[in-house]
C-alpha cells in the first residue's frame, strides 16, 4: 500500500492507494475515531459490483451502514438529486460525527460530496473513486458540486475527505470506454507536470497498444510500471497542484487544460459525450491552439494528439458550429468577466494560463 498525504488550509488527509483496500475502509475509519452510523452513497451500477465488500469492512468495524443507490449519469448530477438524499439521512439518525462514503465515479462522487458538505453544515467525507477518472482527478482536491442547465459545475463547495480509497482493483470491472476516459485526465496530467509519466504512457501504447482491454491497458506499459505506479505518478500532479493552490485562486487553474473547450462539447451534446472523451477532445485542441499561437513547438503538440489517438481517444472536435461552442464556453466558470481563459501548453510538463485569446484563433481550432 502507498499512502499519500494531501495537506489543505485546515488540515490533511490520506490517499490510500494499493490492491485490495475496499474491504479495509471500516478498519481506516475507526482508526481515526469514526464509529456508530454512517452511509454509502453509491450508483445502480457500481453498486452490485463493490458495495458488499465495503459494507462488510464496515459492519465488522462496528459501524452501523444504510447503503442508498442513486442513477447513473451526468444528467442525474443535480441539486434534485441532492435534495433527494436528505430525507433517507435524516430518517437513518445520522448526527454530524456520521461519515457519508462515496462509493463511484466523479459524477457521484461530485454529487455525494456536495450533499456531504451541507447536510447539517458539513459531514464527514470519504471518497472511494471507482473509475480510472475519479480516481486521479475528482477524488482528490475537495472541490465538489452539481451542474445546472445552463453548464457545468455551476453550484458547489469546497469539501475535503477525511479520507480517499484508491483501490485498483475495482477497475476490472470498468468497461474498456470508461478506462480509455479516464487515461485522458492521464495524460492531461502528464501534460502538466509529469513528462516522464507522459513518456511512459507513449512507450506502452505502441505495438499491442494502450487500452485494447482494461487490464492490458496497463499490464503492457512495462513490466517494472503497475497500474499502482501509474495511479501514484497521475495523482501526485493533482496533489502538488491543490497543496499550491487549495481554493483555485491561481495555480489550480492548470488542472482545466482541456476543460474549457471540453466542457463546451459535453453540454451542447447535452452530456452524450462522456467527459474524458471532452477532455481529450479539448487537450487537442488546445495543442493546436498553442501550436498556432507559436506558444508550443510543433513536435509537442503531435505527441499530445499522437498519444491521444493511440489510447483510442478522440482527436477531433465534434460538428458544433463555433458560435455556438463559443457562446457555451462563455457560461463556464472559469472565465474571467467576458474573457475566455485557456490553459495551453508550452511543452509536455510545461503548461500557463492565457487571458483575452482571439476569437478567430478559437474558431481556426474548432
Amino acid at each position: 500500500m502507498k499512502i499519500i498525504t494531501v495537506t489543505h488550509p485546515s488540515g490533511s488527509y490520506p490517499i490510500y492507494l494499493g490492491q485490495d483496500l475496499l474491504g479495509q475502509t471500516g478498519q481506516f475509519l475507526a482508526e481515526l475515531g469514526f464509529g456508530g452510523r454512517c452511509a454509502v452513497v453509491t450508483n445502480e451500477v457500481v453498486g452490485p459490483l463493490h458495495a458488499e465488500p465495503l459494507l462488510v469492512s464496515l459492519r465488522e468495524a462496528g459501524f452501523d451502514p444504510i447503503c442508498l443507490h442513486l442513477p447513473d449519469g451526468e444528467q442525474f448530477k443535480t441539486l434534485e438529486t441532492v435534495a433527494s438524499l436528505y430525507p433517507p439521512l435524516v430518517e437513518a439518525k445520522l448526527d454530524r460525527r456520521s461519515p457519508i462514503i462515496a462509493l463511484g465515479g466523479g459524477v457521484l462522487g461530485d454529487t455525494v460530496g456536495y450533499a456531504a458538505a451541507s447536510f447539517l453544515r458539513g459531514v464527514p467525507l470519504i471518497q472511494i473513486p471507482t473509475t480510472l477518472l475519479a480516481m486521479v482527478d475528482s477524488s482528490v482536491g475537495g472541490k465538489t458540486g452539481v451542474d445546472l442547465p445552463q453548464g457545468k459545475n455551476l453550484v458547489g463547495a469546497f469539501k475535503q475527505p477525511e479520507i480517499v480509497v484508491v483501490d485498483p482493483g475495482v477497475l476490472e470491472t470498468l468497461p474498456l470506454e470508461e478506462f480509455r476516459a479516464g487515461l485522458a485526465e492521464v495524460i492531461k496530467h502528464g501534460v502538466i507536470d509529469e513528462p516522464a509519466m507522459f513518456a511512459r504512457l507513449e512507450a506502452g501504447s505502441k505495438g499491442q497498444g494502450v487500452g485494447r482491454t482494461a487490464v492490458s491497458a496497463y499490464a503492457s506499459l512495462s513490466a517494472d510500471y503497475s497500474l499502482t505506479d501509474l495511479l501514484y505518478d497521475a495523482i501526485n500532479v493533482k496533489v502538488r497542484v491543490v497543496q499550491e493552490d487549495p481554493f483555485e485562486k491561481g495555480r489550480r487553474a492548470v488542472l482545466n487544460l482541456g476543460h474549457t473547450f471540453g466542457h463546451a462539447f459535453e453540454q451542447l451534446s447535452h452530456y452524450q459525450i462522456r467527459h474524458g472523451e471532452g477532455v481529450a477532445m479539448g487537450l487537442a485542441c488546445a495543442a493546436r491552439l498553442a501550436q498556432r499561437l507559436n506558444l508550443c513547438p510543433p513536435e509537442s503538440a503531435a505527441r499530445i494528439i499522437r498519444l491521444l489517438a493511440q489510447t483510442g481517444l478522440p482527436t477531433d472536435p465534434p460538428a458544433y458550429p463555433p458560435a455556438d461552442v463559443l457562446a457555451t464556453m462563455m457560461t463556464d466558470k472559469k472565465r474571467q468577466g467576458n474573457t475566455l481563459r485557456f490553459i495551453l501548453p508550452r511543452a509536455i510538463g510545461d503548461v500557463d494560463i492565457f487571458d483575452n485569446i482571439e476569437r478567430v484563433d478559437v474558431e481556426a481550432v474548432l
